[in-house]
Formats: C-alpha cells, sequence, structure tokens
C-alpha cells in the first residue's frame, strides 16, 4: 500500500516513530476496531483512534444525545442534542479525518446481536457504562477470539485493562475479576453519583494508547494487568491479574459456551 501526499503528511508524527513506522501506520489503516458506546469513554476514544488512522471503526448505540452529556461526551456538539449518537460520532470523525470508514450500529447490544457484530472486527472496546454490557462484551469476545480493551469511571477513579484470555497466554477475562454482576443499586451509575468529566478523556485516550498498541503489538500489552487511576490524589496503581480456575467462561470445567446465559433485555 502506497501512502498519498496527504496521508504522509497527516501521519508523518507516526511514520517517524521508529517503532511504528510506514508499516505500522499501514496496519492501523488496515485495522477493524468496534467501540462499544459513544459517550464519556467512546467519545475520545473515537477521536483519537480516527486521527491515528484506524481504517474501520463501527460504533454501536442507540441513545440520543441528552444536553447532560456534553459535560463530557465530547465527540457531541450542542447542535447534535436529540440526534442519534452513532450519528453524531460518524459526522466528527468523517470530518476529522476522512480516511476512516465509519460504520454505526444504530442498535442496543444483545445476546442476539453480539456474536454476529463483534465477530466483523479484530479489536472490541468496551466504553459501556452498566455491567450487563461489560458482561456481554467479554462473554462474546472471548468465545469470538477477539482482544478486548476495557475501561470504566465513576466519579473521581478509572479503571483500565485488556483480556484476551482467548490467547492461551496466561491471561484472564473480566470474570476472573468479576465473576459476576454486582446486585442491581449496589454500585451507582454515573447517573446517580456523578463522575468528573475530564476523567472520561482521560481513560478515553488511554484506551485509545491500548488498542493502538495492540493493532501494532507495541510494548507491553495491559493483559494480566488492571490499572486503576485516582483523579483527586493524581496517582495511578496496578494490580497483577491471573486466570482464576474457577472462572464460568474460561476456566478449566468452563459453563458458559455460548450467550444464552443472557436475556436481550438484560444488555444496554
Amino acid at each position: 500500500m502506497d501512502f498519498t501526499d496527504d496521508q504522509i503528511e497527516r501521519y508523518a508524527r507516526h511514520i517517524i516513530l521508529r517503532e511504528v513506522g510506514g508499516a505500522g501506520q499501514q496496519k492501523l489503516l488496515g485495522a477493524r476496531v468496534l467501540v462499544v458506546g459513544a459517550g464519556g469513554l467512546g467519545s475520545p476514544l473515537l477521536m483519537y483512534l480516527a486521527s491515528a488512522g484506524v481504517g474501520t471503526i463501527g460504533v454501536i448505540d442507540d441513545d440520543v444525545v441528552d444536553l447532560s452529556n456534553l459535560q463530557r461526551q465530547i465527540i457531541h456538539t450542542t447542535p447534535d442534542i436529540d440526534h442519534s449518537k452513532v450519528d453524531s460520532a460518524k459526522q466528527t470523525i468523517e470530518a476529522l479525518n476522512p480516511d476512516v470508514t465509519v460504520i454505526c450500529h444504530q442498535e442496543r447490544l444483545t445476546a442476539d446481536n453480539a456474536m454476529a457484530l463483534i465477530s466483523d472486527y479484530d479489536i472490541v472496546a468496551d466504553g459501556s457504562d452498566n455491567f450487563a454490557t461489560r458482561f456481554l462484551v467479554n462473554d462474546a469476545c472471548y468465545l469470538a477470539g477477539k482482544t478486548l480493551v476495557f475501561a470504566a469511571i465513576g466519579q473521581f477513579e478509572g479503571q483500565l485493562s485488556t483480556f484476551k484470555a482467548h490467547s492461551g497466554d496466561d491471561a484472564p477475562c473480566y470474570r476472573c475479576l468479576f465473576p459476576a454482576p454486582p446486585a442491581d443499586g449496589t454500585v451507582p451509575s454515573c447517573a446517580e453519583a456523578g463522575v468528573l468529566g475530564a476523567l472520561a478523556g482521560v481513560m478515553g485516550a488511554l484506551q485509545g494508547v491500548e488498542v493502538i498498541k495492540e493493532i501494532l503489538e507495541l510494548g507491553d500489552s495491559m493483559a494480566g494487568r488492571l490499572m486503576i487511576y485516582d483523579a483527586l490524589s493524581t496517582r495511578t496503581r496496578t494490580i497483577r491479574l491471573k486466570p482464576d480456575p474457577a472462572c464460568k467462561l474460561c476456566g478449566e470445567h468452563a459453563q458458559l459456551t455460548d450467550l444464552s446465559h443472557f436475556q436481550a433485555e438484560d444488555a444496554a
């Protein structure tokens, strides 16, 4: 693949990196990434993936833009209120980088459609804001053999990890860390507890870095590690994660071999 003059200029800061170079930029242009959620995490993540030249970006979200979203969901603007989030995200991405093909999935991710959607991409980045979707994305990625880059935020804290238990490299899945979703109401949502808007930018950008690293097979993967960021103290700590032999999904006696354990209405 030959670069156009515009591409050489656009991606010059990547191409001059010895670890990326022209071959790495070609990998990015050929990559297919699915982003789950065009909200607080998905907004900066989508923009950085697009600006990096990730060639095909899918985005799934069934929501519309609300005024309260604009405190952190920077891919949307005031004129986008009441419009589809995936359409708003596509418009921003196409204005940012015409090299990128954006595939809009304006629907809820459910047990019925997850495998078909995820199977069409190389890497999945989860920017969802609820446990039902996180578990569904994790299970579908494991069963489809896809790498999952995960981030979550709440109030002043963020979490980041990569899950690829399918690789067989002594890597855990999300269920190894959290075997089951918490009981309803025990963990407040961002709408209930609040979230610092800029925190979404920090964690979404870090998520973008990890997606790009996975595409380029660059540096140390976050697989087997969970990073926790405390915005109030400006401190991070990293926890080592090990596969759980008793995990129902990836353990020695796995019980979950498809997505039939989910009900479609449980995912968002």
